[in-house]
């Protein structure tokens, strides 16, 4: 068993596809899953499973779906996979507000191509930033999230991956969570 961050998307958001937490807690439990913490009420928990993180995300995709009849996006990272992840970011050194900072977790590596042609496009962006580095999107929106063209939307469709979006401060809480065993 090792243990995993499972980020579902959509949840909770604007009263659409509602998921209590308890019964996150609930559906990862059912699956055998162990030390099952949340964080948050937007779809965010730490738990220990057997299998790669791609299985963890598929297994909890279809049994929220069969459970609760909710059909939404899941991603997940191993522990090893989310302390890299936090060491990488490339963008932490030009903003220390938390809220500034975000990631975009993405179901896979997109292609280079993609990459390419949105590193190209984002520069039109400025002042707002992207690095993508594997299958993370560093985000920095100094104007805040609400108003970037960052969403995980554009994103889905430039990069050609589904992916969700935490704040920095939701990541280290979660890294706190990994570190600590839920």
């Amino acid at each position: 068993m090792a243990t995993h961050v499972v980020l579902l998307r959509g949840v909770n958001v604007g009263g659409h596809n509602r998921l209590p937490m308890a019964e996150l807690r609930r559906v990862l439990g059912a699956l055998g899953y162990g030390d099952v913490a949340t964080y948050l009420q937007s779809g965010n928990a730490v738990c220990t499973a057997p299998g790669s993180p791609d299985e963890v995300a598929e297994a909890v995709a279809r049994a929220l779906d069969a459970d609760l009849g909710l059909v939404v996006p899941v991603v997940s990272r191993s522990a090893e996979e989310w302390a890299a992840m936090v060491a990488a970011n490339p963008l932490a050194h030009l903003d220390d507000h938390p809220k500034r900072l975000h990631v975009t977790f993405l179901d896979g590596r997109p292609d280079p191509e993609r990459v390419t042609a949105l590193a190209a496009e984002a520069g039109a962006l400025a002042p707002e930033r992207i690095e993508v580095v594997g299958a993370d999107a560093y985000l920095h929106t100094p104007h805040g999230f609400a108003d970037t063209k960052f969403t995980p939307t554009f994103l889905e469709r430039r990069l050609g991956r589904v992916g969700t979006t935490r704040n920095w401060r939701t990541v280290l809480a979660l890294a706190d969570l990994v570190a600590t065993g839920g």
